[in-house]
């Protein structure tokens, strides 16, 4: 049965591809299940060298904003790019995952971000801001990313007006708002 109370579909649960843990069946968790596939069976990624849901929070004006990002993609134990979906325009998705990418992990700075909404996508340079390749095909293969590593600088984030800005924009960007002008009440 579908669960139609909250405003998004839930058709019951579903097994996550990477790690076997059990999530709510959206059509957006589907959506994010088929990009740990591509990654892992198309791309070459093995499972280990992507981390699903990792989390970043932010709390602003009394605000508390959970950030998710989908999948940070490691090379040689060094995290290269993360994978943000959501669906509709990539443009206003850029932003948010630049910041992420930033702050995410206490010793660098990743220094590409993909941002998808399943039918399309962006990779961008987080130290720029540029948009570096389009379509789904931008999605580094392992083989590309290894070589993308060479070029890639993995240099500290640290200045902490830098970091707050970063999290600030997390805060207003990833906030969940409901359909309805709501907080929401379920989770994906």
């Amino acid at each position: 049965m579908i669960d139609t109370s909250g405003h998004h579909l839930v058709y019951g649960v579903l097994q996550d591809y990477l790690t076997g843990e059990e999530l709510q069946d959206t059509d957006d968790e589907r959506i994010r299940q088929d990009l740990m596939r591509l990654l892992v069976e198309d791309l070459g990624f093995s499972r280990q060298e992507l981390e699903p849901r990792l989390q970043i929070v932010s709390e602003f004006n009394g605000k508390r904003v959970e950030t998710q990002i989908e999948l940070t993609a490691s090379v040689n134990g060094k995290r290269l790019f993360i994978l943000r979906y959501g669906a509709g325009s990539l443009v206003t998705r850029e932003k948010a995952a630049i910041a992420a990418a930033r702050i995410i992990d206490p010793e660098y700075a990743i220094p590409l971000a993909v941002v998808t909404n399943g039918r399309d996508a962006e990779l961008l340079d987080t130290g720029t801001g540029k948009v570096l390749a389009t379509g789904m095909g931008c999605i580094p293969s392992r083989e590309q990313a290894e070589k993308m590593m060479e070029d890639c600088s993995f240099e500290p984030y640290l200045d902490v007006e830098q970091r707050e800005r970063a999290l600030r924009i997390l805060n207003v960007f990833d906030e969940e708002i409901c359909c309805v002008g709501l907080k929401c009440k379920t989770t994906e």
